[in-house]
C-alpha cells in the first residue's frame, strides 16, 4: 500500500490544479468594506484543490463585494487535503493570519466544503480561532464523520489502480459506486484524512468532545439529503444556541433539488444561503431566510 499511497505525485488530476486561485480570489491588496467588513476564505474539502472546489463561489462572492481569499492545504504524496486534519488546521490558521495582516481587518469569515467545513472548528478550539474567526458556514461538514463502511472519504475521485498499483481508469471491485466515486483509488491507512473522517475516530471524538461550538463564533451548516459521502446527512448539524447556530437542510426548501455532496457547493441554492448567512453581522444563517428554487 506504501508504494500505492506513492503512485499520485505527478497524478495529472492533482497537478492542473493545485495553487491555481478561483476566479476572483487572493488579491492580497483588497481591502474588506464597511457593508462586509470580514474578508471570506474559502476552505476546500477532502482532495480537492482550491481551483476546483471553488470556481463559481469564489466570482459570486468577489461579485457581491467580499474579499475572498482560498488556499490549498493537507497535501500528501501529490494529493490535496489528505493529511493529518490537525496539520491541516495550522495550515489554516498561518493563512488566517496572511489573510488578517494584508487586509487589516480583525476577522474573517470561513466557508468550507465537507473536510473544509469541519477542519476550520479543530483551529477554532485549539488554535487560537476564536479571536480570528467571525463565522463559519459548512457545506455539506463532516462534523460528526461518516458512518459509511468502507469509508469513502478513502478513495481519490478521477483516479484508480490496477492490481499491481498502477493507476488505471477502472473502477476498484468493492469502492463507492456513485458517479463521484467510481474510477477511484484507495488509499488505506495512508489516508490520514479519511480516517480521521470516520465517525467515532479519535480525532473527531476529540474535537466534539465539550460541545460543538466555541467562543462567539456564529455557525451555519448546509446539508443535502442526497449525501452519498458524509452519512447520516443530519450529522452534518452543530448542537447550539439559536443565536449562535443554524443547521439548514437544502430540501427542505426544495424538495427537488438533486443535489449530492460532491457538487454542492456549485448548487444556485447553495449559494443563495452562503450569501445569507454572510450577510448577518451578528448571527448565523437567519432562519426565517428562504433562498428561491431554481
Amino acid at each position: 500500500m506504501a508504494t500505492l499511497a506513492l503512485t499520485f505525485a505527478a497524478s495529472p488530476a492533482f497537478a492542473d490544479t493545485t495553487n491555481v486561485n478561483p476566479p476572483g480570489s487572493n488579491d492580497f491588496s483588497c481591502k474588506p468594506s464597511a457593508l462586509h467588513p470580514q474578508p471570506v476564505i474559502l476552505v476546500p474539502g477532502t482532495y480537492e484543490s482550491m481551483a476546483k472546489n471553488w470556481a463559481v463561489m469564489s466570482p459570486i462572492l468577489k461579485k457581491a463585494g467580499y474579499c475572498v481569499f482560498s488556499l490549498d492545504y493537507g497535501a500528501e504524496d501529490g494529493v490535496p487535503a489528505s493529511g493529518p486534519i490537525a496539520d491541516s488546521a495550522a495550515q489554516l490558521g498561518s493563512f488566517v493570519n496572511a489573510v488578517l495582516g494584508a487586509t487589516g481587518a480583525r476577522q474573517v469569515d470561513l466557508v468550507g466544503h465537507s473536510q473544509g467545513g469541519m477542519m476550520p472548528r479543530y483551529y477554532i478550539k485549539f488554535l487560537g480561532g476564536t479571536k480570528t474567526v467571525h463565522s463559519l458556514v459548512g457545506i455539506a461538514p463532516s462534523n460528526h464523520g461518516t458512518t459509511l463502511t468502507p469509508n469513502p472519504l478513502s478513495y481519490v475521485p478521477g483516479v484508480s489502480t490496477g492490481g499491481d498499483g498502477v493507476p488505471s481508469t477502472a473502477p476498484i471491485p468493492g469502492g463507492p459506486t456513485t458517479t463521484e466515486m467510481s474510477g477511484s483509488v484507495a488509499l488505506g491507512d495512508f489516508n490520514a484524512a479519511a480516517s480521521d473522517q470516520s465517525a467515532g475516530s479519535a480525532f473527531l471524538s476529540n474535537l466534539n468532545a465539550g460541545g460543538d461550538i466555541q467562543g462567539d463564533v456564529f455557525y451555519t451548516t448546509i446539508a443535502t439529503t442526497h449525501d452519498e459521502v458524509v452519512t447520516p446527512y443530519t450529522s452534518e448539524g452543530l448542537a447550539g444556541p439559536a443565536d449562535q447556530v443554524t443547521n439548514v437542510v437544502i430540501q427542505n426548501f426544495c424538495a427537488l433539488d438533486p443535489i449530492e455532496h460532491d457538487q454542492t457547493p456549485n448548487d444556485p441554492v447553495v449559494q443563495q444561503l452562503v450569501l445569507a448567512a454572510l450577510s448577518n453581522a451578528t448571527g448565523p444563517l437567519s432562519p426565517s431566510f428562504s433562498p428561491n428554487c431554481l
